[in-house]
């Protein structure tokens, strides 16, 4: 088994848009417009997706929820984090190791968890 997919939610999909469009445009993604509702970043076995929420509630990021990246460096995984910030995200831990993987976290612009590792 293996995960397939990741959606976080977004109150604001122009702004989610052009976050993730900017944090993966040298990643391998490709952007796919679903709906009016809903933005998907594909890659070759996974997808990633910003969302309205459907029941058009507020989107809130969940306490313990994290979708994690493996970027395959150290180099790669400060590179992303350093872009995050620039790109408005927040820090949730710095570049550093922690036990066996390289890694750091940020929050996106609707404060979603992201860890990115080596």
């Amino acid at each position: 088994m293996k995960m397939n997919y990741f959606v976080v939610g977004t109150n604001n999909m122009e702004a989610a848009t052009q976050f993730y469009d900017a944090l993966f445009e040298t990643e391998g993604l490709h952007k796919a417009v679903a709906s009016d509702r809903m933005t998907y970043w594909l890659a070759e076995d996974f997808a990633f997706a910003v969302a309205i929420p459907f029941d058009e509630q507020p989107a809130t990021n969940g306490n313990g929820t994290m979708v994690g990246f493996s970027l395959g460096s150290v180099d790669k995984v400060k590179e992303l984090y350093n872009k995050a910030l620039a790109l408005g995200g927040s820090c949730e831990g710095e570049p550093n190791q922690r036990g066996p993987r390289f890694s750091a976290y940020v929050r996106d612009l609707d404060k979603n968890k992201i860890c990115f590792s080596d």
